[in-house]
């Protein structure tokens, strides 16, 4: 009779797991999906971006620019940063979630100790030990686990993500401060001619060889131009207080531009294989997927039937000592559970975790649809910088041969002071926009690093 019950008992019990197995559905493995794309892509992508000419190697966006002012900025910034601060926190909390997870699938011990007593009666007292313990039977507790870690491994690459933005605005930033400053120095050499050129033509005026218009058209540019100072002072200001953002510093950065800009090296000549894989904002999205997907398992099992272990040993005497130190009594239960209904919750949990990882998936997709346009509108810029600068260069070359040849000319008397000045402006206006450009030159080849993944050193 009672091995009948057991065979009963057996077979309602593998009734139920064909009943809660036959709940899940086979489901889309997006990582796989995810994968594809990235590899159809850098197919894609291949002949395009191997077309860069070849400059040097760099494998980190530090090794970019080679300057000790800028290192010691880098590692303020990223020490006393309080947004990346306050990301390792996070990173750090969530490093303690995965312990409490793991913890999930190892037996739980629990002590207690107890007395009482009543009018009348002797004191009694009771000493118990109790180890209770979830077989996981379908690896439940372990994919939940590694839904942990991924979501973990996936912060962590979120947080790399932040200590290369960081970095790259901290180095823009600092190149910001030098072509700020150059703009002041060349506005500066303009205004001082300016000034030379007012009172000239004031004397000029007096000795009744100019007009009033020459006069007033000259203190109209002199006036211009220190306004452009002002303006290029608190630009250089309004740089100089981003970097005390980004260092996290509450008093005024003692600082000191450099006088010319830095040499930026970056290699293009094997992007294919150090694009797109290495940008963390990526490796999180994908990570991201794979903790969802482990999460829709775990829903789709928490459907089937657990078991669950459970020992005791209780001890009740008159006295502590003998409580704890006793011949206790000892107790088994084994407890399997089989949900059966509950309204539908689980169901709905689990097609939620199906949404969840196709939001995942189309995160991915945006995520490398943005790095590959930023890649694109980098190199495109890099390739646009470069030939402007060389323009602008040769204009420039040409405008100070022009000058000198005005300069010559109105010393004999050969071209009128209006001539040379509009030559003499020409060429400030070629210099502050060479300027300018390379500045926008280096500052791109900094994203193009960004972009292509190229980060800072764990």
């Amino acid at each position: 009779m009672l091995n009948r019950s057991f065979v009963n008992l057996g077979v309602l019990c593998f009734s139920l797991i064909l009943a809660a197995c036959s709940s899940t559905e086979k489901r889309k493995d997006y990582a796989e999906l995810a994968q594809q794309e990235l590899d159809t892509t850098s197919e894609i992508k291949t002949s395009q971006w191997q077309t860069m000419d070849n400059v040097a190697p760099a494998s980190y966006l530090t090794d970019l620019i080679k300057d000790e002012q800028l290192d010691d900025l880098i590692t303020k910034a990223l020490e006393a940063n309080p947004s990346l601060q306050k990301t390792q926190l996070t990173l750090k909390a969530s490093l303690w979630s995965l312990k409490s997870q793991q913890g999930d699938s190892l037996p739980s011990i629990e002590a207690g100790f107890s007395g009482s007593k009543s009018e009348g009666s002797d004191s009694n007292y009771k000493a118990s030990l109790s180890i209770s313990w979830e077989a996981d039977l379908w690896q439940k507790l372990a994919q939940a686990e590694q839904a942990t870690a991924k979501t973990l491994a996936s912060e962590e690459a979120l947080y790399q993500a932040s200590r290369d933005t960081l970095v790259a605005n901290v180095i823009k930033t600092w190149l910001a401060i030098t072509e700020k400053q150059h703009a002041i120095d060349i506005e500066q050499k303009r205004l001082t001619l300016l000034e030379a050129n007012e009172k000239l033509i004031l004397k000029r005026f007096k000795n009744g060889l100019g007009n009033l218009e020459e006069l007033d058209e000259s203190r109209t540019s002199t006036s211009q131009s220190k306004a452009d100072v002002v303006e290029y002072k608190e630009n250089l200001a309004i740089e100089i207080r981003n970097l005390q953002l980004y260092l996290g510093e509450t008093n005024t950065l003692d600082f000191l531009a450099n006088q010319s800009y830095p040499d930026v090296s970056l290699t293009l000549s094997d992007l294919p294989q150090q694009n797109l894989q290495r940008r963390p904002d990526l490796k999180a999205a994908y990570l991201a997927i794979e903790a969802a997907d482990l999460n829709t398992s775990v829903a789709y099992k928490d459907m089937l039937p657990s078991i669950s272990l459970s020992a005791t040993l209780s001890e009740t005497a008159t006295s502590p000592s003998a409580a704890l130190f006793g011949s206790p009594i000892w107790s088994l239960l084994a407890q399997i559970t089989q949900p059966l209904y509950q309204g539908g919750q689980l169901k709905a949990a689990a097609e939620i975790a199906k949404l969840k990882t196709a939001q995942a998936y189309q995160d991915y997709r945006d995520t490398l649809l943005t790095a590959v346009n930023e890649v694109e509108n980098t190199l495109g810029q890099e390739r646009v910088l470069s030939q402007q600068v060389q323009h602008i260069h040769d204009a420039l070359l040409s405008a100070k041969k022009n000058l000198t040849q005005y300069e010559k000319k109105y010393r004999t008397g050969l071209v009128e002071l209006n001539d040379l000045i509009s030559a003499q402006t020409t060429a400030f206006d070629l210099e502050a926009q060479l300027d300018n450009l390379n500045y926008q030159h280096l500052s791109n080849r900094v994203d193009l690093g960004l972009a292509l993944g190229l980060g800072v050193k764990p």
